[in-house]
């Protein structure tokens, strides 16, 4: 039997490899031509509206304001050296910290708690809701609601109501005067009779320039007083104006209304208070129990100034307190739901059988609970730090002006110098990079988390 040549031999088998690997190469550079094809719209959308961006505002960041000078690191100089950026920073630290613990905190336990009472979905439907308010609006709301004067802000209306029901209903008359030859004002505010009585005596208190809104609503018809007891002193104090004119100065007349709530005291030589009362809803007073001799009638100041308005929480004390609170408002529901939908798809037979071993509900949530849901709850935790780090709309909308500084954080901080005035779109750019490299590594955490739950 012949041998073919070993050339011959060695060029068949070329070709042969030949004809098999080709068809495999160009179909592996089809499939990559049309996954590219596929692919290229994203990209470019990508890069036109990430990749672009980034790079660009990385390059603004070394110029001027102007963007036609080279100036190197002296925006980042600037930025740090800025008492503005580090209140800024100073605030965004406070906002990681404090806001994404609150919320993750009240979602779980949110979450935990209403699983269990059987009206479960509408609660959680009632705590989700603020979600579906845009942040510009919650901001409104919540400016609204914290406003200092009691008589538009709901917080310190409900403040001022207990603190006047706590301190026994003494309402305040700022600006009240009384009648020529019915009264004094002694120093610091204090109304007295011009003068002393006895016991068994009457002073009438006829007061005027008392706005018509400061007169509560419970004030009824001024009455004359009952006639005092022997160790009593008793009398009127009521506005001695009518509205629409009418009525003779200094009496009683119908239609003039008695001041409730206010403290009258009865003066003794020496300058203590022997006897104190509070006028009723037709302004009459009784002070009682007085032993014999002269005491001033007198009505303490503290009935004739503003009275307590509550608690200046737009002020630059409270006013990151009050924004962080408006963003838990919004944010517990999200924290709600993610959880609640982790503690929905966890086997519920590894906490059966731990209380059937004797351990208690805190037990069954420290050690099986919270360990099964750790991984919803990491993830729903480093959301949230990305979230509050770029936060912008409530801090911008819920400050006053006079405190807007107060409340600065990076984000709002990047704008105002880039487009509120500032109009140095080199330091904003600076800025924009702090801030992207602040937010990178959460985003990094986050990618990694999603990866490895898709891997398992």
């Amino acid at each position: 039997m012949s041998t073919p040549p070993a050339s011959v031999a060695v060029t068949g088998t070329g070709d042969r490899g030949t004809s098999k690997a080709s068809p495999g190469r160009s179909g592996r550079n089809r499939g990559i031509l049309i996954a590219l094809a596929f692919l290229a719209p994203a990209l470019v959308l990508l890069g036109a509206m990430l990749v672009y961006p980034i790079v660009y505002t990385l390059f603004r960041s070394f110029y001027d304001p102007s963007g036609d000078q080279f100036v190197g690191w002296d925006n980042y100089v600037t930025m740090f050296t800025n008492d503005s950026t580090f209140t800024a920073i100073r605030n965004n630290i406070i906002w990681v910290i404090v806001a994404p613990i609150t919320c993750t905190v009240l979602g779980l336990v949110f979450a935990v708690l209403l699983d269990r009472i059987k009206w479960s979905t509408a609660f959680k439907l009632v705590i989700f809701m603020p979600m579906a308010i845009s942040m510009l609006a919650a901001g409104v709301i919540f400016r609204g609601m914290f406003q200092e004067s009691p008589q538009l802000g709901v917080v310190n209306a409900a403040i001022v109501g207990v603190s006047n029901w706590v301190n026994g209903g003494v309402s305040a008359y700022p600006g009240a005067t009384p009648r020529e030859d019915a009264g004094i004002v002694e120093d610091h505010g204090i109304i007295a009779g011009q003068d002393a009585v006895q016991p068994g005596s009457e002073q009438d208190f006829p007061l005027v320039r008392i706005r018509a809104e400061d007169v509560p609503d419970k004030a009824g018809q001024a009455r004359a007083a009952e006639s005092p007891g022997a160790d009593q002193i008793s009398g009127t104090v009521w506005l001695d104006t009518i509205r629409g004119g009418g009525g003779t100065n200094g009496q009683i007349d119908k239609g003039k209304f008695g001041l409730p709530g206010i403290r009258v005291d009865a003066v003794a030589e020496g300058g203590t208070v022997a006897a104190t009362a509070i006028t009723d809803d037709s302004g009459r007073y009784v002070l009682e129990g007085l032993d014999p001799g002269e005491y001033r009638v007198s009505l303490p100041a503290s009935n004739f100034g503003e009275g307590y308005q509550g608690v200046s929480w737009l002020s630059s004390t409270f006013i990151t307190s009050v924004i962080i609170l408006s963003y838990v408002w919004i944010w517990a529901g999200f924290a709600m739901v993610m959880i609640a939908s982790g503690l929905s798809a966890m086997d519920r037979s590894l906490q059966e059988a731990a209380r059937i071993d004797g351990a208690n509900e805190w037990q069954v949530f420290r050690r099986i609970t919270a360990p099964l849901l750790s991984p919803v709850i990491i993830v729903v935790f480093v959301t949230l730090i990305i979230n509050v780090l770029k936060i912008f709309d409530l801090v911008y909308v819920i400050p006053p002006g006079a405190s807007k500084p107060a409340a600065n954080v990076i984000a709002v901080e990047m704008w105002r110098v880039s487009f509120g005035g500032g109009n140095d779109q080199g330091l904003g750019s600076a800025l924009a990079i702090l801030l992207l490299i602040v937010v990178l590594p959460s985003m990094i955490i986050n990618i990694r988390r999603f990866r490895q739950e898709r891997e398992q």
